[in-house]
């Protein structure tokens, strides 16, 4: 059989690692890559996959958010991908349901699909994709933003606000972390910084760009449908024209 497969993650390296560890699996067929909530719904609806690996934290719309938006597609067998151990083991194994935690090993891979094959092999549950967004509302329902996060100065740890933060931009294999004129880099990727911290007080305006909704002053038009966005300090970032949900939520608070 050829299991016709979508992989959904804002990561392109989790992405690669992905599709890495799927190609010698021969009834394996890779489809479709999405970086985005969005385009991973349209990809969704025109292929109508057998098999979705599916982040659980993404720009734009999470993993949930896609789910709710697939009525009218059948049932997916659905592999979720996420960085929280302390209740995706819970969420997901009560339900059935597989998941890979960040980071992850090719065997790991292997064991989850495994566990697609034997769901596919046998008739769906009338049931199942209610228990998928249990399960994922359940995970939501238990995350625990971080008010402060722990950044590295000078030798030491510097617990850090979160209200404190103006604005956050990946740098290689790092992010930095704008807060007034300091700036502190941490060993982390923006997306795990970014699942961390609370959607409505941070979001992603740039695939390299996460900033605080409360420093943004003015959001001005740009070329090709991009923006700008002002904060407070005069600083000038620029949206992408893919954030759509991004500018509505920076657009919500600035007219509040």
């Amino acid at each position: 059989m050829t299991i016709r497969t979508i992989i959904v993650d804002d990561e392109p390296l989790v992405r690669s690692s992905i599709v890495r560890a799927l190609r010698h699996d021969k009834d394996i067929e890779v489809v479709c890559e999405c970086g985005d909530g969005i385009a991973a719904i349209d990809a969704i609806q025109s292929i109508q996959p057998d098999l979705l690996f599916l982040d659980v934290h993404m720009p734009g719309f999470s993993g949930l958010e896609v789910l709710t938006r697939l009525d009218e597609v059948q049932p997916l067998i659905t592999i979720f991908v996420t960085a929280h151990r302390d209740y995706a083991i819970e969420a997901f194994d009560r339900n059935a349901v597989d998941y890979i935690l960040k980071p992850f090993g090719s065997e790991r891979i292997e064991r989850a699909v495994a566990r697609a094959k034997a769901r596919l092999t046998s008739p769906l549950d009338g049931n199942y994709a209610t228990q998928l967004l249990q399960a994922l509302t359940a995970m939501q329902k238990q995350q625990q933003y971080l008010d402060r996060i722990a950044v590295p100065v000078q030798g030491r740890i510097l617990l850090l606000d979160a209200k404190n933060i103006d604005w956050v931009e990946a740098d290689r294999n790092c992010v930095l972390v704008h807060a007034g004129k300091l700036v502190y880099e941490m060993r982390t990727t923006l997306s795990s910084l970014e699942s961390q911290l609370n959607p409505k007080q941070f979001v992603r305006i740039h695939r390299s760009t996460l900033v605080n909704v409360s420093r943004v002053k003015e959001i001005h038009p740009w070329f090709h449908g991009h923006h700008k966005v002002i904060l407070i300090d005069g600083r000038e970032l620029r949206m992408s024209r893919y954030q759509s949900e991004s500018a509505k939520q920076l657009l919500g608070r600035l007219t509040e």
